[in-house]
């Protein structure tokens, strides 16, 4: 018995359909394929959220200090001149940011090695969305005192072309 379904694809092709799916289902909720497509991608997605809740506080916050371009009204940098050449103008300011902890971070590239980046928007003006950074903070909060069965698989009737058995697999 094999331990997951070809699904009638070649590997690569296989792989693409399957992080595909599991991108879209983790940005957007829920997905509508077939009801074998969806038992595989739930076992992938199952253990993406499984690692997020491991790892979703293994972080420490620390100061940092940071130069940053001083910019006018209408957002441009600011020039002066100096020897006389312009050179822009930069304020030290802190921030604090998260310090993932080492298995927070093999956590996190295990997950980009699965999903694919989301783009929100259309055109010029569409903004990248970081799916790791909502697992961690959207998505494993959720799911803190439940123990697997972070998916749900509702089936919706045959399909009109070839007749096979469409399924709704969306988070619980």
């Amino acid at each position: 018995m094999a331990k997951y379904r070809k699904l009638g694809r070649t590997s690569s092709q296989r792989k693409a359909l399957l992080r595909g799916q599991v991108t879209q289902l983790l940005a957007n909720g829920r997905i509508v394929t077939t009801e074998s497509k969806a038992k595989e991608v739930r076992k992938i997605a199952e253990g993406l959220i499984a690692m997020a809740v491991r790892e979703k506080d293994n972080f420490e916050e620390v100061t940092v200090t940071a130069k940053v371009a001083r910019k006018d009204k209408e957002g441009k940098r600011v020039k002066e001149v100096v020897d006389g050449k312009k050179v822009t103008v930069y304020d030290e300011v802190q921030k604090t940011i998260k310090k993932d902890m080492p298995s927070r971070l093999h956590a996190r590239r295990e997950m980009l090695k699965v999903l694919y980046t989301v783009k929100t928007g259309a055109g010029k003006k569409a903004a990248e969305v970081d799916l790791v950074a909502k697992l961690f903070d959207e998505i494993a909060p959720k799911y803190v005192n439940r123990n697997g069965g972070y998916t749900r698989i509702v089936k919706i009737g045959q399909r009109k072309g070839d007749g096979a058995l469409e399924v709704v697999l969306e988070l619980v």
